[in-house]
């Protein structure tokens, strides 16, 4: 089974433990993810399985869709319910232009700092086990963007807002800044996944669907090649195929059209998906070659 599983995560379990039950309940020789959910975060966590493993980075760079529940009033440590409280303030009667005005800030290319509460590594230890330790270090900013806040229901102090953003961005840091912009400060109380790129919730499953077996044409069952449908498609001929099998580089030509640096899923004359390549200036470099 070399797919890949849009699951619906459920909440209190890391990311890890999903891509554990998955890779159990299906008999997966290896199994990974492809971009972390915080264990109190519900929603679409894509599972490779066995030789789709090999296609995880490839969907790392898609960009994503969350609901996320603000509290104001109230800021935390970690920035969401599951941290020790360390401010609280009161909050005005909000107007939903109010909510907006403060969200709009925010739309667009933005500097954000990760929160110590993160998997991000410091010479190889996760922030998240420094800041267990009572131990804070400076973290660069980094570009993300906010393609778009909406806000899609108040009940003061909670406030529900959809956001679609690039990889990178951190829900949590964007509810806090939003909060303090207000001059309330705000934590999450629940945050859900809804899209990674084409993926949908609407399309994913449970580890009780999972547990009672599904079929290869589930919509929650992506081929390698599927999962890839936005790589442009080059198709070779048999000894092209044994070069790219064997990991020598392609001449440039089979890609005219293809601007450099774009990734290519690399196929045989009968069309089935074996690798991946990447458009260079003079030659097809292999990245990856799939055991289909």
């Amino acid at each position: 089974m070399n797919v890949i599983i849009n699951l619906n995560k459920p909440k209190g379990i890391t990311s890890q433990q999903a891509v554990t039950k998955v890779k159990k309940l299906l008999g997966a020789r290896k199994a990974g993810h492809t971009g972390t959910l915080d264990p109190m975060a519900t929603g679409v966590l894509l599972v490779c399985l066995n030789e789709a493993t090999k296609a995880s980075r490839f969907l790392l760079d898609k960009d994503k869709t969350y609901h996320a529940r603000l509290k104001l009033g109230e800021r935390t440590e970690t920035l969401d319910a599951d941290g020790k409280l360390i401010e609280t303030r009161d909050v005005p009667p909000f107007a939903p232009e109010h909510i907006a005005s403060a969200a709009k800030q925010f739309i667009g290319k933005i500097m954000q700092k990760p929160p110590m509460y993160s998997a991000i590594k410091l010479n190889g230890q996760p922030l998240y086990k420094l800041a267990r330790q009572g131990i804070e270090v400076e973290r660069s900013e980094r570009p993300v963007e906010i393609y778009n806040i909406k806000l899609l229901q108040m009940d003061i102090p909670y406030v529900d807002i959809a956001v679609s953003c690039s990889k990178g961005t951190y829900v949590r840091t964007l509810c806090d800044d939003i909060g303090l912009v207000l001059g309330t400060g705000a934590h999450i109380t629940a945050l859900e996944r809804t899209s990674i790129g084409t993926f949908s919730i609407d399309a994913s499953v449970t580890f009780d669907t999972l547990a009672q077996g599904i079929s290869d044409d589930s919509p929650c069952v992506l081929s390698i090649d599927h999962a890839l449908f936005d790589l442009p498609e080059v198709i070779l001929s048999e000894t092209n195929v044994r070069k790219a099998r064997n990991g020598i580089p392609l001449g440039r030509e089979i890609a005219n059209g293809i601007p450099d640096d774009v990734y290519v899923r690399l196929k045989d004359s009968f069309g089935s998906l074996f690798g991946i390549g990447i458009a260079k200036h003079e030659k097809i470099p292999i990245e990856r070659n799939f055991n289909l």
